[in-house]
């Protein structure tokens, strides 16, 4: 059972890791640009369409990713050494954290006064989360590893 959590935790983070990278290299820079060069509806109507469309993406991986950190810390694989998935959870909760208090706020903001400058915010503070999920990345690489050697 501990495999099956973890193997969930890593294609559930492995989702994460892949869309934080789209959302920060691609996605969020083009929200700046949104915010700049078109009028505010056109801005407004974006932003709340990301939002939208973003929890339907979502919503799933980051409840499995959730739960399965959660179940990592309660049965761990033998062969996985005991600090990594605590780790692991640390930062998934700085991830979820800097989403609550930082993203969210921010998409808010651009749903209802949608400037550049509020965009570019977003994208200098998504490094956080892009941070956490490639290091929780690789984090779940080398459970899966020790699993794999074993």
């Amino acid at each position: 059972m501990a495999e099956v959590i973890l193997l969930a935790n890593f294609i559930a983070t492995a989702i994460m890791v892949g869309v934080i990278w789209f959302v920060q290299w691609v996605h969020y820079p083009l929200l700046v640009t949104i915010a700049a060069d078109n009028s505010v509806d056109v801005a407004i109507q974006v932003a709340k369409q990301h939002q939208r469309r973003t929890g339907q993406v979502l919503a799933l991986p980051m409840a499995i990713e959730g739960f399965s950190t959660l179940g990592l810390l309660i049965i761990r694989p033998d062969a996985v050494s005991f600090v990594l998935p605590w780790f692991g959870a640390v930062l998934l909760a700085v991830a979820l954290g800097s989403t609550v208090l930082l993203s969210v706020p921010l998409h808010a903001k651009l749903a209802t006064n949608p400037t550049a400058d509020i965009a570019r915010r977003l994208v200098v503070t998504n490094w956080l989360r892009t941070v956490a999920w490639t290091t929780r990345g690789a984090i779940c690489t080398t459970m899966v590893l020790q699993v794999v050697r074993s």
